[in-house]
Parts: structure tokens; sequence; C-alpha cells
């Protein structure tokens, strides 16, 4: 016995759906069902009564008729797949056409299989039979072929939708009802129109993949290829003091999209007083297929942050001094590289994880937080050095931190008895790289639902080793100089201000951090894996 899958079950299901209105209202026209017959004669009797004695309402509906025939509304449009064909939609084109070659082909089928007469009283001469309304089928498939189309086209607000669809809803009923007006349908030749018309949009629709009806567009990535209904847009968001030439940089970023069918990005660069957050909502705002950032990791955070739940795919463009995301996400440090494992990438749910604390709003990080030791080394790295050298300016700054005092904190997992320590640092992370490949959390994995604490704890210098080669080692065993732990929330009290830094950006000092991991809020463009 053969199973189809349940996609394509469900296909079927709605083709026929489609089509159920259309058989229910022929089968009820040519069963001669008394109400629907009554219905039919006493309008057109009506109708032909009221256009004998009224001439210049016939005169009217004539013109109308002229106006909204099934040749007008085809060349509307062919003009509306003319301009998507230009912005190389070409699956909406070839799927707009064929819906107009299926109106055309089936409205002439129906009406010479069925050969119902016209009513009596026709007050114009026409030829043909009567089933069905070619201006009601042709009006109507016109108006759900752009319902389809105008969300799918960008650049469209919704207010420009409608200032376009309202009319064009307008002109069925117009087109119908001047059919009725001069008697030469009767009102179900019309509604087996609308009927015929919902059939074939459903049909095509299903056959090409669209779903009619649908406010927003489905999402797509590069690799969809022709089987999408518009370009993918992409919104580029830069901190123009990490990218070094900006001019060579955008044209290789442009370029890199362009020749995988991306439209013209849109551009937006981080202020001094806005590391990203504006930005980020415009490229929501946008419609962004793809946000591509390219920054410090402080720009990155933001990014991710502001982009959180909204199923946008942000792609890490290695710009800053740290670029720990990108590092964790495998993306390479060199630019045509990274831009080729984007945009030929794949999309990977990821977690965030959302902190407050004293003095600090609540917000998200993607990497790690931190309090002790290691904020103050963030905090210490000269800018210029920074610039110069890179993240070995972490180095220095470590080298001058060394004698970071120790601090008693408090720290509690989930539910569990608070548990205290005094301590150099205590760095709660995401992801568990840092530079170099150092392994600060080797269990950490981005998308595992839980948060990897560790907690460093030498009492002297000379005790520094000992860490560095458990570090780097992997080693597991916890100690008194180094302990780890895992949970879905953490909070650390420290009993006197400290250093505190998210994702390598200085957050300023304070006594308190809590965290707690948003499991898959992040949507993160990735390399595909080998």
């Amino acid at each position: 016995m053969n199973h189809h899958p349940p996609s394509q079950v469900g296909r079927v299901l709605t083709v026929v759906l489609g089509a159920l209105p259309f058989t229910v209202v022929t089968l009820l026209v040519f069963g001669h069902w008394p109400p629907l017959a009554r219905w039919d004669q006493s309008v057109a009797a009506k109708s032909g009564a009221y256009g004998a004695t009224h001439e210049a309402s016939v005169d009217f509906w004539q013109i109308v008729g002229v106006v909204a025939q099934p040749w007008t509304t085809r060349a509307v449009i062919l003009v509306v797949a003319a301009y998507l064909w230009h912005r190389r939609a070409r699956l909406l084109t070839i799927w707009l056409l064929t819906s107009a070659a299926a109106e055309l082909a089936l409205v002439q089928a129906v009406k010479a299989i069925f050969e119902r007469d016209r009513p009596v009283q026709m007050l114009v001469e026409t030829t043909g039979f009567s089933y069905v309304s070619g201006h009601a089928t042709a009006a109507f498939v016109l108006a759900g072929a752009l319902g389809v189309v105008l969300p799918s086209v960008r650049g469209w607000r919704r207010r420009f939708r409608l200032l376009v669809l309202l009319p064009v809803i307008a002109v069925v009923w117009i087109a119908s009802a001047d059919r009725i007006a001069l008697n030469v349908h009767y009102v179900s030749d019309v509604l087996g129109g609308w009927a015929l018309g919902l059939a074939i949009l459903t049909a095509t629709s299903i056959s090409f993949g669209l779903r009619p009806g649908l406010r927003r567009r489905r999402r797509r990535t590069p690799s969809d290829g022709e089987g999408t209904t518009a370009p993918p847009r992409a919104a580029v968001i830069v901190n123009p003091i990490k990218v070094g030439d900006g001019v060579a940089f955008r044209r290789k970023v442009t370029r890199a999209l362009a020749v995988r069918g991306y439209e013209e990005p849109l551009w937006l660069e981080t202020r001094v007083d806005d590391a990203g957050q504006a930005m980020a909502k415009q490229a929501i705002e946008h419609e962004s297929d793809l946000v591509l950032v390219a920054g410090g990791d402080g720009t990155v955070r933001v990014v991710c942050a502001t982009l959180a739940h909204t199923g946008i795919p942000v792609g890490v463009i290695p710009a800053g001094t740290g670029n720990l995301l990108a590092r964790n996400l495998h993306i390479p440090l060199d630019l045509d590289d990274a831009l080729e494992r984007i945009l030929e990438g794949r999309d990977r749910r990821i977690d965030l994880v959302r902190v407050h604390g004293d003095e600090l709003d609540t917000d998200r990080f993607a990497v790690m937080a931190g309090l002790g030791l290691d904020a103050a080394i963030m905090s210490d790295a000269p800018p210029h050095l920074k610039k110069q050298i890179g993240w070995t300016a972490y180095l220095v700054s470590a080298a001058k931190n060394v004698n970071h005092p120790s601090v008693r904190v408090t720290i509690t997992l989930d539910d569990a008895e608070p548990i205290e320590r005094r301590v150099r640092t205590v760095v709660v992370g995401n992801v568990g790289m840092l530079q170099a490949n150092i392994p600060l959390l080797p269990d950490a994995r981005p998308d595992d639902g839980l948060l990897d604490v560790v907690v460093i704890a030498p009492r002297r210098v000379t005790q520094w080793p000992i860490v560095l080669w458990r570090l780097m080692t992997r080693t597991n065993r916890s100690d008194m100089y180094l302990e780890r732990f895992t949970g879905h929330k953490v909070e650390i009290h420290a009993a006197v201000d400290v250093q505190r830094q998210l994702d390598g950006d200085p957050i300023g000092p304070g006594r308190y951090l809590a965290t707690e991991i948003e499991p898959g809020a992040l949507t993160a463009r990735v390399p595909k894996r080998r």
C-alpha cells in the first residue's frame, strides 16, 4: 500500500477544497436546485424589466463591461508579470502567467461542456454560452493573484498594498454586477465564475509552492533558488570604527550578496551613542531575510539581543578584537572566507542569555558574562593597543591585573542552595572558547539550553600556571583553584563592587549579576557541516 508524505496529502486536500465550491455550484445549477433556480429567474426578470425602461443605465453598464472585460484584466496581469520579471521574481511571474492562461482555457472549456443558454431578456447582444461568467472569473483571478503577489514584493508598505487591493476587489464586484445588470448572466453564472477563479488560484498556487492569502511571505535562503517568491533582502549593520577600509568592505559584501541573488542591501552604521539596537530594529522593519553584522563583540551582542525571537538569521562577520561569537560558530576570520561560509551556510537556532543586575537594565548576551578579573582585563585593555595588535592586547592587560584581588561571592544555581567562594573571577558562558582556542568552558554548547559556569580562584600568583594547565588540557576535575557548574539560572552576589563585562564589553562595577538561558532565542547563519 502506497503512503503519500503528509505534505503531499495536505497539498492534494487543499486543491480538492479549493475546487469544492465550484463543484457544488455547478451541481446545484445543473441539478436545477429550486431555490437557486428561482433566484436566477427572479433577478433576471427584474434586471430585464428595469433595463427596458432605463436606457441610460444600460449605456452605463455597457461602458463598465467594456472597461472590465476579461482581456483588460489579463492585460493588467501581463503588466504585473513584466514588473515581477524585472524584479527577478521568476517563480511569481511564471505562476501569474500560468494562472491567467488557466483562466482563459477553463472558462472556454466550461462554457463548451455545459452549453447553458443566456437569459431570455438580454439588454445587449452577445454570443456564447452563459455558464460561467468570464468577466467574473477573470476579475476574481486578478484580485486573488495580486493578493498573493503584493505581500511578496519588497518595498510595498501595507498601506500601498491596500491602495491597490481595495480597488481590485471593487472591480470584481463591479464586473460581476455589470453582467447581472445587463442580464447577460444569471446570478449563478457569476457565483460559478468566482468559484472557478478560486479553484484556479488554489491549484496553481499549490503547484508552485505558494500560499495564497498569507500576509507575510515565506522567508528564504539563497539555496532555495527559483523555488521562492522574490529575491532575498539583507541588512548589513557595520561598526565603522572596527572596519578598516570601509569602501573595500562595502564593495566586497555587496558583490557577495549580489552574486547570490540578493537585492541591494540596506546599509546601517552604528553610532557612538548606539551600538546597534536602532539599526537592528530598522533591519526588522525592512523585513530582512538576513542580517549581517560586522563590528566588535559589543556590536554583535546588541544586534543579536535585538533580533532575539524574530527568526531573522544573523550572520556575524568578524571585524573586532575578540570575535568570540564568530569563533565559537566556526566562522573564519578572513572576510572573503567568512562571507562565503555565511552566505552559503545554514540556519542554526542558538541560545541567548538574559541578564540583569544592579545599575544594569535587563539585557542579553550571546557569549559570556563575567565578574572580577576577566572584566578587569577587558576594561583595562588599551583601545589603541587593541587596534594595533588585536586580541593580544588582552594579554598585556592580563599581565597588569595578575594580582587582581579576590572577592567573596555567593553563587546560586537554579533552585539549589547558594554556595560561597572567594574567587578571582566568575564567568557564565553560553559558549566556551576564548581567543587562541583557549577552552574556558569546554563543555559549553550554544544550543544545549544550559549555562556553563567557571569559578577561578588561585590564592597566589604562583598557582596561575596550574589553572592555565587545567584550562588548556580541559581537565574536568574540580578543586579549590578551578570549579565548573551548569544550570538554567545563575545568580552571583559579590561582597564588594567589582568590574563586570558582557561579551567582552565592560558594563561598570557592581555587586550583582543574574542570568537565565533563553533556549533557541536566536537564528544564526553558520557554515554548513562538513
